[in-house]
């Protein structure tokens, strides 16, 4: 299957490239975007070339998928966002989101969060129709959860210590939305 681009209202979400790699870096290299992330740091290019490979590999490998995050007038990589696994089988998905500082309280988040929802629940991607998207954040992080509320996502509750990055655990709490509970207006 070819990799699906979706086109939002300011957005373009594309295949990343090794072409990307620099902006990669500078997006994982930033203190704020990974606050939350199981990553550390970015400090090298290859950092970021690796990362843009396994995000291939999981499209390639029907696992998931990757978007590029593009402003839609310059073509400029201001994020990533997708599928961190999906089971066609189990008709569900995990999804993962993330946005350079420069560009947060500007509403593009949500527009590229809403795009690949939708994209999911019309049965647009490889993996056929999903029924159940599942979000975690790490307790803290408001600004993602009051993104998956304002797209319907429901608190469903808090998995002590099931996350374990950067030597420490976390609890993550898990949001999920079903697609006869999502308006696609």
């Amino acid at each position: 299957m070819n990799f699906p681009q979706l086109t939002t209202e300011r957005l373009l979400l594309t295949q990343l490239t090794q072409d990307d790699a620099t902006a990669i870096l500078e997006l994982f290299s930033n203190s704020q975007v990974i606050e939350y992330y199981d990553l550390s740091e970015f400090t090298e290019i290859s950092q970021a070339t690796d990362l843009i490979h396994f995000f291939q590999k999981r499209f390639t490998d029907a696992t998931g998928i990757r978007w590029g995050i593009r402003l839609k007038q310059s073509n400029q990589l201001i994020g990533t966002c997708g599928f961190n696994s999906w089971s066609p089988a189990m008709k569900n998905g995990v999804i993962g989101y993330d946005l350079h500082p420069k560009f947060w309280r500007q509403g593009l988040a949500f527009e590229a969060v809403q795009a690949i929802v939708k994209a999911a629940f019309a049965g647009d991607l490889a993996c056929g129709a999903i029924h159940r998207i599942q979000a975690d954040t790490v307790p803290g992080n408001s600004a993602s959860e009051t993104l998956l509320e304002k797209l319907g996502f429901k608190l469903e509750g808090i998995r002590r210590e099931s996350g374990y990055w950067k030597g420490q655990f976390h609890d993550l709490k898990c949001f999920g939305l079903l697609a006869t509970e999502y308006s696609m207006n």
